[in-house]
């Protein structure tokens, strides 16, 4: 992802009455997550052969390709996480992941990661690429007059029936907290001796487990790099994760402070937050350590809002099935109905945070994603500055470490459950809290309902849970009057189902369910049943849905008999701001701002151009518009490490219905910032219209059509447009070869072992342009370089140089690229002129160059027989035609045939007086002509295309 979201630490100390803990604790306002400089992380694609069987121990080996490619940029990968073992094959048949897959990439000083992560991304080996992301933990007060609290203010452990809940189960030493966070206090006096020991690795400066981590006795800091678990004992560093260990996991029942809800259960302090100025975040490294260490639960009171990382869910994902950890984390401290992450993640026990009175915090998160809620204000905990202070404090970080302690009391009650039943226990023994006055607004967005450590530990409910799902089409978004079935698998995680029914609801007036229920029949423990047969049915209603809506979808799981029931939220985004040409071989993704493949290089908005579902063609993709370097318009890279947006949407880009021939169409409406926002504007407005066909010979390639209005008072004159395509095409990306096709204005890239082949050929409108462009760090000189920007002088070079610069990369390839151009003399103020385009791909040279041929045809829709006349008497065939065309003219006094480019500029005039006449185009350039003829009865236009 390239936005930079915002994240926070999910708890504030707060100090004083309640009332001071809903004042303190809401996030600020400071960005606190930032993509490290420099690193990517990214994660190759499994060998075919590695679906079914186990592999050598250690991380997979880099493709030579991608080695190549790093050489060529002087970045280093190294294996993410090195002693990860790959999932069996039970495992993997459950979702395990192979953490052995992922590399952690490192930059040198000066390139871009944006760049090499498009590089990754295209080359077809490697399944995501994203940035690394360090979170700045949120401070906290250290007055020392918080320290003191008086005894009897653990309310929150009578709210969840804790004190019952030991009645039952203590817990036990052999279920050990993972507690992800700011490090520890081992010598405080209510955590002393609760930390669980590393005995097989004593302090003497040997890795004596062979586990990769030296002397790893206390536990690991995964922010500096050492085998020092604690906070640093200074007045001014972090004591939050000596807080949240004490509501998991400080000592019960010992005369001293206060109590943790997993009283007996140990905890392994994992330090995230760095002491040191050369550290950095180490949260989703803490989690692969916690799960590899022997942690049944781990504890997460960190996040933030924004888009989910594909990274950071296959490491929870690690933890949850390759190693069967219950894992728990703080839905937040934003007041408002939003996606926190990793609390969002699936397999995390996303908790929310409720008042002392159990109506939602005033300044609690709350979302459909959200599992259940505990008490979040005013809690006593350990603080961390001494070895006997205690301290008052509030926010979802110390709702969550509730859930985890009630987490280890569950996997000691009922040992034999496995991690998702351990999360479904919890669940369905909350205490119902929706119909509170005070909830009554957010009802099924702050989970199950309230924590009740009681009832989870005694009582034997059911549960199923929605496990898995496929969408049919299989989209990321779906657009107004969509269809679309989604059939699922449903889980039965606890106690034997009588019978169950599964229906399925849309809480969004834009997405209608028109068959949402099936039912399964009795289910035993961990049974499974699915509706693949009969899935249900949805429709997008057809018009007036906001743009990027997204609509919940709830399933309800019940038993009526028995009264269960149970809710599952699902999302879907409605309506985005592009569309994807999908009818052919070639799928295609067009924004409202006029780029191709992405919205500017962000892989999450839009879904790239491919040919026949293989990997991503093309890097960047968008306009260029321009009367001189002066005056020009864009929305592809700049010269400032960034992106030119000089195209705002008039009109969102849509679906229209079929028509004609064309099985998909699209159209959208756009034009230039303008003045004085933009002192630079050409002053044109665009509608952009894209056509797709499936039948032979029409299923290699998309048409685009542009038509420009002069919005200004004066003519501009020259005026050119141009497509900029920055492909990468696979494997090797950095081996591309471009050329040029100038009978068939085609510029197209193939790869150095000639397998794929992709293109943009121009149709209509003024004169072709072609500049191909070497985008490499060691590109020779020349009066373009992409590798360090593109500026708005070498964009005019590349519109309006011809076809001087018609190739790059030869013999053995570069990573190439191209802007496909048209030159236009002149436009009138308020006149409109269309140009046309086609974008192409195909397996070899001669399957591109007959679907360029097919993309000429089918862009005029000219028949191959004779079209009926417009003037009586006159008829033109062949049309198409490789030169000659015989005219058949009216007897009369004579006609004047008038030979016009598709601009209307005259290029010939004839004169004929017999009934029978031929022309011969065979000198003009392949493309559209138009032939005027004139009679006494009147005259008309008629449109030619001439062949290559």
């Amino acid at each position: 992802m390239s936005l930079l979201l915002r994240w926070f630490i999910c708890g504030a100390a707060l100090l004083g009455s309640a009332t001071a803990a809903v004042a303190q604790s809401a996030a600020p306002d400071a960005p606190t997550r930032t993509a490290r400089p420099g690193v990517l992380v990214f994660r190759l694609k499994a060998a075919p052969a590695d679906a079914g069987q186990p592999r050598r121990p250690g991380p997979v080996a880099l493709p030579a390709a991608l080695s190549t490619t790093f050489k060529v940029f002087g970045a280093t990968a190294r294996p993410k996480f090195p002693q990860a073992a790959a999932p069996t094959a039970a495992r993997r048949q459950a979702g395990a992941v192979d953490l052995g897959l992922v590399y952690e990439l490192t930059l040198p000083a000066g390139t871009s990661p944006a760049q090499l992560r498009q590089r990754l991304l295209k080359s077809g080996l490697v399944e995501y690429a994203e940035p690394l992301y360090d979170y700045r933990p949120l401070q906290l007060p250290n007055d020392p007059r918080a320290d003191t609290t008086g005894t009897g203010e653990q309310y929150h452990l009578k709210k969840i029936r804790a004190y019952q809940a030991w009645d039952v189960t203590k817990g036990d030493t052999s279920i050990v907290i993972g507690i992800a966070d700011g490090g520890t206090r081992f010598t405080h006096e209510d955590l002393a001796g609760k930390n669980q020991l590393n005995r097989a690795d004593p302090i003497d400066g040997l890795d004596n487990d062979g586990d990769g981590y030296t002397d790893n006795y206390y536990g690991w800091d995964f922010a500096d790099h050492d085998n020092d678990p604690e906070r640093a004992r200074n007045p001014t560093d972090l004591t939050h994760g000596v807080m949240v260990t004490g509501v998991a996991a400080a000592a019960t029942n010992n005369g001293l402070g206060g109590a943790s809800v997993g009283y007996l259960s140990r905890y392994m302090p994992l330090k995230i937050y760095p002491s040191t100025p050369q550290g950095s975040f180490g949260g989703y490294e803490a989690i692969v350590y916690a799960a590899e260490h022997g942690c049944q639960v781990i504890n997460l009171s960190w996040g933030g809002p924004g888009a989910p990382s594909r990274f950071e869910q296959e490491v929870i994902d690690y933890a949850a099935l390759n190693h069967d950890v219950v894992v728990v984390a703080a839905a937040g401290n934003t007041p408002q109905d939003l996606d926190f992450y990793p609390a969002s993640y699936q397999h995390v026990l996303s908790v929310a945070m409720t008042a002392r009175t159990d109506v939602r915090s005033s300044v609690g998160t709350f979302s459909y994603r959200v599992d259940l809620s505990a008490p979040g204000e005013g809690i006593v905990t350990t603080l961390g500055i001494t070895d006997t202070d205690y301290t008052r404090t509030g926010g979802s970080s110390f709702a969550a470490p509730q859930v985890a302690g009630v987490a280890a009391l569950v996997r000691s009650r009922f040992p034999g459950y496995n991690a998702a039943q351990v999360a479904a226990q919890i669940r369905r023994t909350t205490d119902f809290i929706d119909n509170l006055p005070g909830n009554v607004a957010y009802a099924g967005r702050l989970g199950s309902g309230r924590l009740n450590a009681f009832r989870a530990v005694t009582e034997q409910p059911y549960s199923a849970r929605v496990v898995a799902r496929t969408a049919s089409p299989d989209r990321t978004y779906y657009g107004p009057a969509d269809t679309l079935r989604l059939a699922v698998r449903v889980q039965n995680l606890l106690r034997e189902l009588p019978g169950l029914t599964v229906t399925l609801t849309s809480l969004s007036p834009y997405l209608t369910v028109r068959q949402g229920e099936f039912s399964t029949g009795a289910l035993a423990t961990l049974a499974e049943a699915g509706n693949a047969a009969a899935p249900f049915q949805l429709a997008v209603v057809a018009e007036g849905v906001p743009l990027n809506t997204r609509a919940v979808l709830r399933y309800r799981l019940h038993h009526e008999a028995s009264g269960y029931s149970e809710d599952q939220y699902e999302t879907l985004l409605l309506n985005p701001d592009f569309v994807v040409l999908d009818a052919n071989n070639l799928r295609l993704t067009l924004t409202s701002r006029g780029n191709l493949g992405y919205e500017a290089t962000n892989p999450s908005l839009g879904e790239g151009i491919s040919y026949r579902q293989g990997p991503p063609l093309l890097a960047e993709g968008g306009l260029l518009l321009a009367t001189s370097a002066q005056r020009l318009a864009s929305n592809v890279r700049n010269d400032q490490r960034g992106t030119d947006a000089d195209f705002v949407s008039q009109a969102q880009v849509r679906r229209l219905p079929a028509a004609g021939p064309a099985d998909q169409r699209a159209e959208g409406r756009l034009r230039e910032l303008l003045p004085p926002e933009n002192p630079r504007a050409v002053g044109v407005a665009l509608r952009q219209q894209a056509t797709a066909r499936a039948a032979a010979p029409h299923q290699n390639y998309v048409l685009l059509e542009y038509q420009l209005t002069n919005l200004t008072a004066d003519t501009l004159r020259p005026l050119h447009l141009g497509l900029f395509m920055d492909w990468d095409l696979p494997d090797d990306p950095a081996r591309n070869v471009a050329r040029w096709d100038a009978a068939r204005h085609l510029g197209y890239v193939f790869d150095a072992p000639e397998t794929i082949f992709a293109g943009v050929q121009h149709l209509a409108g003024g004169q072709p342009s072609v500049f191909s462009l070497d985008n490499s760090a060691d590109a020779p000189a020349g009066p373009v370089r992409l590798n360090d920007g593109f500026s708005r002088t070498e964009k005019w070079l590349t519109l309006s140089s011809g076809t001087t610069n018609a190739t790059a990369g030869p013999p053995t390839g570069t990573d190439a690229a191209q802007v496909v151009g048209a030159a236009l003399p002149y436009l009138a103020p308020a006149d409109s002129v269309t140009v046309a385009f086609a974008v192409l791909a195909a397996p070899s040279l001669t399957e591109l160059q007959a679907a360029a041929d097919a993309a000429s045809a089918g862009y005029q829709q000219v028949p191959t027989a004779i079209r009926p006349a417009a003037l009586a008497g006159v008829r033109l065939y062949p049309n198409p035609t490789a030169g000659p065309v015989r005219l058949e003219l009216p007897a009369t006094d004579g006609a004047t045939v008038r030979v016009l480019s598709v601009l209307g500029r005259q290029l010939a005039t004839y004169h004929f007086r017999q009934a029978t006449a031929s022309l011969d185009l065979s000198g003009y350039p392949a493309g559209v002509y138009l032939l005027r003829v004139e009679t006494s009865a009147g005259a008309a236009t008629y449109r030619v295309l001439k062949r290559p």
